[in-house]
């Protein structure tokens, strides 16, 4: 008799990735049923849904981050910046944009719940949002994201606070996070020529060398820099696990659906014929829907299987979670 469901192990994957797909089932279940919600018509439900929305609109006022002051950057930096630098002021710029424009809709919806501004389409769809505690459309224009309103406003101080720490002090961060940045290739494509500018190598001859760290995140930061190059965290594995003594890819330990990488040294190095055996081109993409979100490919060992067989179980490396 045949079974009722295939195994994902009949497909050539690991059994979290049913896991995973009935998350995903899951998540748009709920979000259908949500859209199909019938908002309450009655005078005392209505206000307690304006209530609720203005008060989490005021919380979200009074936890978004200041801007980072980008007239004195710019000053003390000086005309003859660094690619680096110019990579700082841009994402100090887009950051910037969006916090105001936070702030000035949020105002505006809780003058609108209050009736003293007519609610516009957008307004009404941020109070759609909130109210379901989704991020605005608005908001997303800055950069991807899927995590809920919540745990995107704290991402956002997060982000922030990466950025205003380099300002004050023009000293670029031991470990760089490329999820904070709205444009990654641009930063990766900075740090290229940075080091094509000290060694007086065209760019066009350089490419990458990765060296992923076996200590900690706390650990690494002790590391002497050398070689140039960027030392990034916070990057996640989908669909393997990582065998840290061995510095190589293993499969996942079951319920492990994401696996934190250490350290990994983006060292540019002169074109050289790179040994591609036993190395898996792992894609590195900036939030969970890859299509569209490609950002660099990472080369790390495929351990006892081949590369093929990463392939097959779609593994990847993740900048940002959903959650």
């Amino acid at each position: 008799m045949w079974p009722s469901f295939d195994k994902p192990d009949a497909f050539g994957q690991h059994s979290n990735a049913d896991i995973a797909s009935l998350i995903g089932e899951t998540r748009m279940l709920f979000t259908t049923l949500l859209s199909m919600q019938v908002q309450s018509s009655g005078s005392v439900s209505a206000e307690n849904a304006e209530n609720k929305v203005s008060d989490l609109a005021k919380d979200i006022l009074i936890n978004t981050p200041d801007e980072i002051n980008y007239e004195q950057t710019a000053k003390i930096i000086g005309i003859i910046r660094t690619p680096l630098e110019v990579v700082l002021l841009q994402e100090i710029e887009r950051y910037n944009a969006l916090l105001d424009d936070m702030r000035t809709q949020l105002r505006n919806l809780r003058r609108g719940i209050q009736g003293l501004v007519v609610m516009s389409s957008d307004l009404e769809d941020i109070y759609t949002a909130v109210s379901d505690g989704r991020v605005p459309l608005q908001w997303l224009k800055a950069y991807n994201s899927l995590k809920p309103l919540a745990a995107w406003a704290r991402d956002l101080t997060f982000r922030v606070s990466h950025f205003n720490t380099w300002a004050k002090t023009l000293r670029a961060p031991t470990l760089f996070w490329l999820a904070a940045y709205t444009f990654p290739t641009g930063f990766l494509t900075a740090v290229l020529q940075t080091s094509a500018r000290s060694s007086k190598t065209p760019i066009d001859e350089l490419s990458w060398e990765f060296f992923v760290f076996v200590e900690e995140d706390a650990n690494a930061t002790r590391i002497i820099r050398e070689g140039g190059g960027a030392y990034v965290h916070n990057l996640y594995l989908e669909g393997a696990g990582w065998l840290r003594k061995n510095q190589c890819l293993q499969d996942s330990l079951p319920m492990e659906l994401i696996c934190p990488l250490p350290v990994i040294h983006f060292k540019p190095v002169e074109n050289l014929k790179k040994r591609s055996r036993g190395i898996y081109h792992c894609p590195a993409y900036y939030y969970p829907i890859r299509s569209g979100s490609f950002v660099i490919a990472i080369d790390l060992k495929s351990g006892v299987e081949k590369p093929e067989y990463w392939i097959k179980r779609g593994t990847a490396i993740l900048l940002s979670l959903a959650n």
